[in-house]
């Protein structure tokens, strides 16, 4: 693209479903999704607590009147939630978009109830089987899009996570987020080779968002956003990012944009770290073949989903 793009790209969404996860207020998913409501997108707020997508939605209608965004309640934490999820998500019909925006970073240690790390399976388990369980409804539209955020970080993963995630280990949160991150590539990346070999109108992409000003690292530090210690963090937090709204810029260009399936989209400017969307680069393991079907393959066996 010769000239940077913006929001301000996004044609006209009339007619458009987009299942966005992690809307909470002032976060990246709820830019994400206010954006596409106000370029006319039926928005699905798909998150764990019904009180806060109700929050997202009243936000949303208070910016775009008449704005389309019923909810979806699911805990990418646990498989049989999104399962239920996904039987609740058939009466929505076609789906043009899916954004795989939900994540936790860098909590202390805590297994789910399927036994598994929770960033693993908050940050890829839970978006590998919704999006394997919501695949029938975005091909259904005929040009469907699955979008799934990483990180910078991924860069720091020296390994693809696909050994026994069950086996206790010494736990690096940092390491561990790496890792999520990366393999939030390694399945964008298989994703689109398995759709191609499999004739399907769906495309997946891949985004990052630079050092974006969310709560999100407070809440994973801390477990709360709210005391003295998460508000001065927040704070400093802020102080060294670009705003949540602009780092959903290159969420909302990989959503939108004529892109082929496997771009990987961030900020422009030095480091990545903020500016105006275009196409990224990613580490090489990211590319690797054989770790993306590995990823894969070990994927599909711990949440019980052969697909597509």
């Amino acid at each position: 693209m010769s000239t940077a793009w913006s929001s301000a790209d996004i044609g006209d969404l009339g007619g458009h479903t987009a299942l966005v996860t992690g809307p909470t207020i002032g976060g990246l998913g709820f830019h994400t999704a206010l954006e596409l409501a106000r370029h006319g997108a039926r928005v699905v707020l798909a998150g764990r607590t019904p009180d806060k997508l109700r929050a997202a939605a009243d936000a949303i209608a208070a910016e775009v009147p008449g704005a389309e965004t019923p909810s979806l309640v699911v805990d990418l934490a646990d498989l049989a939630s999104v399962r239920r999820a996904g039987e609740a998500a058939a009466d929505l019909g076609p789906l043009h978009l899916l954004v795989n925006n939900a994540g936790v970073m860098a909590p202390p240690l805590r297994r789910t109830a399927d036994g598994l790390e929770s960033q693993m399976a908050t940050n890829h388990f839970g978006p590998f089987l919704l999006t394997g369980l919501l695949l029938d409804q975005l091909a259904a539209s005929g040009d469907g899009r699955v979008v799934t955020l990483s990180s910078q970080m991924h860069r720091v993963a020296r390994s693809a996570p696909v050994g026994d995630l069950r086996e206790p280990r010494r736990y690096s949160r940092w390491r561990v987020y790496g890792q999520t991150k990366l393999a939030n590539l390694l399945f964008t990346h298989e994703l689109e080779r398995r759709l191609r070999r499999a004739d399907l109108p769906v495309r997946a992409l891949a985004a990052h968002p630079g050092l974006a000003g969310t709560h999100l690292a407070v809440n994973g530090q801390l477990g709360t956003t709210h005391g003295l210690r998460a508000s001065v963090l927040d704070r400093a937090v802020k102080l060294v990012s670009q705003s949540a709204e602009a780092g959903a810029q290159p969420t909302l260009m990989a959503a939108t944009a004529e892109l082929p399936g496997g771009t990987y989209v961030g900020p422009g400017g030095p480091g990545e770290a903020a500016g105006a969307p275009r196409i990224v680069g990613c580490t090489p393991l990211a590319r690797d073949e054989d770790a993306q079907r590995r990823l894969w393959e070990m994927s599909e066996a711990t949440v019980g989903l052969a697909w597509p």
